[in-house]
């Protein structure tokens, strides 16, 4: 809900706090944002572009696969770090899509509020209805965050982009960044078979060069298990992620005939825990 995420979320013209007044929200300079009637609530500035959110057929692919638990694991191994990692307060999550992440997180932190963050409003429809303390939030995450200073105790970052300036602002001292990211074996029997978006070998050692200046690591561990997936599945695991926007239909459904029926893929990822 909204009124839960109310006392951390900042203006997107100025910086200063809002306030929910009724389905508007309010800052002190009189800059006002409407709440969809959908529970979400739009706060990007007025020059700013949604053309990289994911799409509606992207997030009905993403929330079909995820519910049907095929990446739980990740999402166990995510609360569990979560559930080690302080201190109090807001749980973000930057680029949270459906919202199923962050409300597998709130389940193991009891009474902790929860802000989606995604630039998407086709996903946040779904996030703001995914846990009864998760607000949804429209921004853009290589934008200033529309989140007061130091106000969270917790930022999760799955499979999305990090600004870490950003990060670093919104955390509190001592808060934690548990972040996300597919190893270079992560879905690897499907990439050269359909042609997808490959993971660079150094991934995980930019995004340390990336965050470096401004997080500390603190901890890492990789979660790699085994999936096994019907054609349909492997349609909508290709259509929920990046090579979504690169793939031709009627290539790929030349090559997922191709396929065995089911099919064992990889699922490899770390989940890497930053300090401020």
């Amino acid at each position: 809900m909204l009124q839960d995420i109310e006392p951390y979320l900042a203006c997107p013209h100025c910086a200063r706090p809002l306030t929910l007044d009724g389905r508007t929200l309010r800052c002190p300079a009189g800059h006002s944002h409407d709440v969809a009637k959908q529970g979400y609530a739009s706060l990007l500035p007025g020059d700013a572009h949604t053309g990289t959110g994911d799409t509606a057929d992207m997030v009905a692919a993403r929330s079909d696969f995820l519910a049907a638990g095929h990446y739980r694991p990740i999402a166990d191994a995510l609360a569990e770090a979560a559930a080690a990692a302080g201190p109090e307060g807001l749980v973000a999550d930057l680029g949270a899509g459906t919202g199923h992440y962050l409300a597998h997180v709130l389940d193991a932190l009891p009474g902790r509020p929860g802000a989606a963050l995604d630039i998407s409003k086709y996903a946040l429809r779904r996030a703001a209805k995914a846990h009864p303390r998760i607000g949804a939030v429209v921004c853009d995450a290589w934008r200033p965050l529309p989140l007061l200073d130091a106000c969270a105790g917790l930022v999760l970052n799955v499979f999305a982009p990090r600004n870490g300036p950003e990060l670093r602002r919104v955390l509190r001292p001592g808060g934690t960044l548990l972040l996300v990211a597919p190893t270079a074996r992560h879905l690897r029997e499907l990439v050269g078979a359909l042609g997808l978006l490959s993971v660079d070998e150094e991934k995980q050692r930019r995004i340390d060069e990336k965050l470096g200046p401004h997080l500390t690591p603190a901890g890492r561990r990789e979660v790699e298990f085994t999936l096994r997936l019907s054609a349909e599945d492997v349609r909508t695991v290709v259509g929920m992620g990046p090579s979504a926007w690169h793939t031709d239909p009627a290539r790929l459904a030349e090559r997922l005939a191709a396929l065995p029926e089911p099919v064992e893929v990889t699922a490899s990822v770390t989940v890497a825990a930053y300090r401020r």
